[in-house]
């Protein structure tokens, strides 16, 4: 196999998750409750790449996202570098071909990241911080989870020989 083929593999995948995103997550699911396709494919890129690669695209990821919901503009893009910086730091420590363990990381992930963007939108003062956190984060980070397992089932064997970038 070619040595570009791999990483031609993950792109196809991050594309597909993020045609997801575009495409079924707003006839599929409620707004509250829908995974987050793109950040799926940030953690499917970045656990498979170095920190640094992991950070500028939860950087521009993060920007592209913020652009559509200027109310907070900044909060997603600090939370996702913050998160792709993480998650390609801690691919030592994830099996990312492990069904349960990416479950677990994809859910942290998401509520870690929904939290940053709270910090950084100065959303504290809010009454309804408890609720976000203890009540839609959490289930917004599970069908997250969700569909990062299903991805992970359907492109196992593309993820898999995807070389660190």
């Amino acid at each position: 196999m070619k040595p570009a083929a791999p990483r031609l593999k993950l792109a196809a995948v991050v594309l597909v998750l993020v045609a997801a995103h575009f495409a079924l997550r707003p006839r599929l699911f409620p707004s509250r409750f829908a995974p987050d396709f793109v950040l799926v494919a940030l953690l499917f890129f970045a656990i498979r790449s170095r920190p640094g690669a992991g950070a500028v695209a939860g950087f521009l990821v993060g920007l592209l996202t913020d652009a559509v919901a200027p109310t907070t503009f900044g909060a997603t893009a600090i939370a996702l570098t913050i998160v792709g910086y993480a998650a390609g730091w801690l691919k030592a420590v994830v099996f990312a071909d492990n069904l349960l363990v990416t479950a677990v990381f994809v859910f942290a992930a998401s509520w870690v990241r929904d939290l940053l963007e709270l910090v950084a939108s100065n959303a504290l003062r809010s009454g309804s911080l408890g609720t976000q956190l203890l009540l839609q984060s959490p289930a917004s980070a599970l069908s997250t989870a969700a569909a990062a397992v299903v991805a992970l089932l359907l492109f196992r064997g593309w993820l898999r020989s995807a070389p660190a970038l």
